[in-house]
């Protein structure tokens, strides 16, 4: 008797699971995603109401219409690698980038043949924009002999003039317009060309002016849909809040540059509503790592604010400071106002996500993507892939499986003290495995007690990394050969068939 009405009960949800995903699909709904640069998780007030203490009322306002998700993680915790596995649905790891961050002046880190979330949308009729940091390398030509110029000193910058032949616009957007990286955040480019000089400070309300007038240009098209990526400089160094911001917050110029930088999430939000697309657009707000360190951390915390909240660590860090998001979305009539969602995702799953939600099936390229779309109305998230993969700014990897965490490195393996340098790990266990449900805060190492999880933990990290994928799907490799698993300490054991080689020390 029990079984009949429950198989009814599954072929109704199943139903109304295609129902919504084909009216999703009819609809195409217009995508806006907006990712700041080391804007730390608990640098949004609603996300960290005790120890909270930058004003960020455009944010909260977003949460209070749509979702919260409490476990969202960046592809890395620092900017680069997050960037390629946003757009691409796959790690940054499985690329030459081993570690650290691009600086230009080099081919594309996304290869030529790679589909992009944007040449997805673009290829379902889209219209597609990036206003803001690039940051995933490109390569600059002399406009007239259209030689590649070679890169030039620390302070060098590209000439005014000089094109970019392997740039946004090659890799599915059709309008770009804003930076390389915050090192050169003075040097404009529009679409393929390096167009004006401007000083940092003018950067935020720059970008602020594109994405309103780009938002207001598409409402001369209200049939096509678009995708808007707006990734912001900011509060990323150089910190230069605008004269009217500076002093807002009361703590000091890195919570001044956090407030205005809500206001320009509260102004984009606003001209989306002024031309009518509020209501069929997907609005994400999130960051691509931790806090940077350059915020001067401590001296916020004396003052009362926790930039990562009750987590450990901050950006370039294995520990959740470092890779823990910001992650809020806003669908009106779609994403219940007020809601939370308490699942594991990563922004790796962006890819797979937009897919289904415009009704194309994620390409087998998308090697490392989930759709998070479910959640979005409530449901388990439905995936192949064993566990989430984090990385460090020295390219230590951590594992991600329900509430444990196994991470390959005796410190941070990043920026914040103790460091795997530090003369004080010597002693220390070589891995630590968190049980993240009772200890969010990673202070209780159950490496050498729980051994056989951490055996486990390390298989699967193992596997998904010898893949070339860690979700279901066709045969796939890394576009390297070797990649390094443990940057420091042993392995857990040294015999076993499914391991990575080790770096020589």
């Amino acid at each position: 008797m029990s079984k009949k009405p429950l198989l009814i009960l599954s072929v109704t949800l199943g139903a109304i699971a295609l129902t919504t995903l084909s009216t999703l699909a009819s609809e195409k709904p217009n995508i806006v995603l907006i990712m700041c640069d080391d804007l730390g998780y608990g640098d949004v007030q609603c996300l960290n109401p005790e120890n909270g203490k930058i004003k960020t009322p455009c944010v909260d306002k977003l949460a209070k219409q749509g979702m919260i998700f409490t476990e969202a993680h960046s592809g890395s915790a620092v900017c680069t690698p997050t960037r390629y596995g946003l757009l691409t649905g796959r790690y940054s790891w499985r690329t030459r980038l081993q570690n650290g961050v691009v600086s230009g002046f080099r081919p594309c880190l996304i290869a030529p043949d790679r589909l992009t979330v944007a040449g997805l949308f673009k290829g379902q009729g889209y219209a597609t924009a990036i206003l803001g940091k690039w940051h995933l390398d490109f390569q600059y030509q002399d406009p007239k002999s259209g030689a590649i110029l070679p890169k030039p000193s620390r302070e060098g910058r590209a000439p005014i003039g000089a094109t970019i032949p392997d740039g946004p616009i090659h890799r599915g957007f059709d309008y770009f317009h804003g930076i390389h990286h915050a090192g050169h955040m003075d040097t404009i480019i529009e679409n393929d060309k390096v167009i004006e000089r401007l000083d940092e400070i003018h950067n935020l309300p720059r970008l602020t002016e594109k994405s309103i007038a780009y938002i207001e240009e598409r409402s001369k098209s209200p049939d096509q849909p678009f995708f808007l990526y707006v990734p912001l400089g900011s509060p990323h160094t150089p910190i230069v809040p605008t004269k009217e911001w500076q002093g807002k917050s009361g703590l000091n110029p890195y919570a001044d540059f956090v407030m205005q930088t809500d206001a320009t999430v509260g102004a984009i939000a606003d001209a989306l509503e002024k031309n009518g697309f509020a209501d069929n657009t997907l609005l994400i707000f999130t960051s691509d790592n931790g806090c940077s360190k350059q915020a001067n951390i401590g001296l916020l915390r004396k003052k009362g604010h926790h930039v990562s909240a009750h987590y450990r660590g901050s950006k370039a860090d294995i520990w959740d400071g470092g890779h823990r998001v910001p992650f809020v979305v806003r669908w009106p009539g779609k994403v219940e106002p007020g809601s939370r969602c308490d699942q594991l995702i990563t922004l790796v799953d962006f890819f797979a996500t937009a897919s289904e939600i415009t009704g194309e099936k994620a390409p087998s390229s998308a090697e490392d993507s989930v759709s998070f779309l479910p959640a979005l109305f409530g449901k388990s998230i439905v995936s192949t892939r064993k566990g989430v993969i984090h990385h460090s700014v020295s390219g230590h990897f951590a594992y991600r499986q329900g509430k444990w965490k196994l991470l390959l490195a005796r410190g941070s393996g990043g920026w914040s003290s103790p460091k795997e340098s530090d003369a004080q790990l010597e002693a220390a266990p070589e891995a630590q495995l968190y049980d993240m449900e009772s200890d969010p805060s990673e202070q209780n190492n159950h490496y050498l007690t729980h051994p056989e999880i951490a055996q486990r933990l390390l298989a699967d990290l193992t596997a998904d990394v010898q893949n070339g994928r860690s979700t279901e799907g066709p045969e796939a490799q890394n576009d390297i050969k070797h990649i390094v698993l443990w940057k420091s300490g042993r392995a857990i054991d040294p015999k076993a068939p499914l391991r990575v080689r080790r770096q020589q020390k």
